[in-house]
């Protein structure tokens, strides 16, 4: 078949209409369902397993750097919330308040936590008292509430699931390390992991986080063209600390303010997947997180012997059993379809399902010792032996996952370009992709950028370069090199 042939009539092309595309996708893939709530969406068992493996990757990365998993409540008190003044500012807008309990009226409004910073301070303030306490290393996994005017599946929610991590420090030094450690676990996880490059760097002052000193991002590009925020890491210095009292006896015995690290991560990256690997066949989900890595489809099923063989590979596979002289390997996630349906109708099914690789065995494969391997990145087919099935197709998901990965780097990469000019700028902001250029460092052009062309700054990315002498949009002379571009 070939490589642009179309076998999911239902999705629509993304070229025609790529917002369109993406509903489709996650539709008929059975991610996502909408609910009767105003935002919020039902994430069904497809969707829910990458946000398991997502979860379960990204949790062991967070605790082999030391961290420990905590949970903090729901309801944040109103005057708890006002105590960082910058903070509750950048989230007014989208906070949810509860003002009754039961039939009767609070006494004070408790608002459902847009973010957990404040409980994680006053927590903080009571449990930490001598240097001895420091540092701590906290992470909580739970749900978030931002009353958003406009909501996209994965990409934009009332409520939505994610990871927060807090942590407290005896120095700005330590503070500052431990927010680029975890910037770069994010941008490790992404690519190990995702198979998604990402651009590191430092948010303006303009997009950093309410209330943090400085705010570092990874970006990465969509398949349209558009940028998108997949993970976000902020130094707080001490100015939560003195807004809610964290302060420690030093070794001097002097008393000091702790200084505070926040990051996270939220399902927004799922919708992340989706825009950078899918294609208008549907999903292609990385083999280290998709649900399933491998499926197993039985040709002529009918037929003596094909059932039970597909039933043994199956077992081989996944762990349950097999050869006993074989070579142990790492067992794989795989899935027998037995279904009544057609074999064409199933390669369709999971091709659009964005499972990495298809095993197709038939009666005249027995006869063979083979069976015959389906790539969903490349669709090239394989014919392999039986007889050392493991390592083959371990090493062909660790292919996939690496071309996966230098695919998009490739796409991005070729729609990353440069601009000098402010018309050129427009332009190329106009055609999609990073555009790299030039920035004098005031909020004014940065708006005036947004202004004419609806692009924001992505990112002053940590390996710089000199474009020219002078900003993009005005005569001022250049401070940095920004990465600019529309974004979800």
């Amino acid at each position: 078949m070939p490589e642009n042939s179309k076998m999911v009539e239902a999705i629509t092309s993304m070229d025609v209409d790529f917002a369109k595309w993406y509903t489709d996708v996650i539709k008929k893939t059975e991610l996502v369902d909408y609910s009767g709530v105003r935002g919020c969406m039902v994430m069904q068992p497809y969707g829910y397993a990458i946000w398991e493996n997502i979860q379960k990757s990204l949790d062991g990365m967070f605790k082999e750097t030391g961290h420990e998993n905590v949970y903090m409540p729901m309801f944040i008190p109103e005057s708890l919330l006002q105590k960082e003044k910058d903070h509750v500012e950048g989230f007014a807008p989208e906070v949810a308040w509860v003002t009754h309990g039961g039939s009767e009226p609070l006494a004070e409004r408790l608002c459902v936590r847009p973010t957990s910073e404040t409980l994680f301070c006053e927590h903080y303030a009571n449990v930490i008292q001598s240097y001895r306490d420091l540092p701590k290393l906290y992470n909580q996994w739970c749900s978030v509430v931002r009353w958003e005017k406009t909501t996209r599946p994965f990409l934009r929610h009332t409520e939505f699931l994610w990871q927060e991590g807090h942590t407290a420090h005896a120095t700005q030094e330590e503070a500052q390390e431990e927010t680029l450690r975890m910037l770069n676990v994010y941008a490790d996880f992404c690519e190990t992991q995702l198979a998604i490059p990402v651009i590191k760097g430092q948010k303006t002052e303009k997009e950093k986080f309410a209330g943090a000193n400085a705010t570092y991002t990874i970006e990465s590009l969509m398949h349209d063209g558009r940028a998108l925020q997949s993970g976000t890491s902020h130094n707080f210095g001490d100015g939560f600390a003195q807004a809610f009292g964290i302060q420690f006896l030093d070794e001097s015995n002097e008393l000091k303010y702790a200084h505070q690290t926040s990051w996270g991560m939220s399902t927004r990256i799922i919708g992340a997947i989706i825009m950078v690997h899918g294609d208008d066949n549907g999903l292609k989900l990385p083999p280290n997180i998709a649900p399933t890595q491998l499926v197993i489809i039985p040709v002529a099923q009918h037929k003596e012997g094909v059932l039970e063989k597909a039933n043994e590979l199956k077992k081989r596979l996944s762990g349950d059993g097999g050869r006993q002289d074989a070579a142990p390997t790492k067992s794989i996630r795989v899935k027998l379809d037995d279904s009544d349906k057609s074999p064409g109708w199933k390669y369709s099914e999971h091709e659009m399902r964005g499972v990495p690789l298809r095993l197709e065995i038939g009666p005249r494969d027995i006869e063979n010792n083979q069976c015959v391997l389906v790539r969903r990145d490349t669709r090239e087919k394989i014919f392999a032996s039986l007889d050392n099935i493991e390592e083959t197709i371990a090493q062909t998901l660790a292919d996939i996952q690496a071309n996966m990965l230098e695919t998009a780097r490739a796409r991005r990469d070729s729609k990353t370009t440069s601009a000098t000019d402010y018309a050129d700028f427009a332009k190329k902001v106009e055609n999609g992709g990073f555009i790299k250029a030039m920035w004098c460092g005031s909020v004014a052009c940065e708006e005036k950028i947004k202004a004419d062309t609806t692009a924001t700054s992505r990112c002053i990315p940590f390996e710089q370069e000199k474009l020219a002498d002078t900003c993009i949009c005005c005569d001022k002379p250049a401070e940095k090199l920004v990465y600019w571009g529309k974004a979800y």
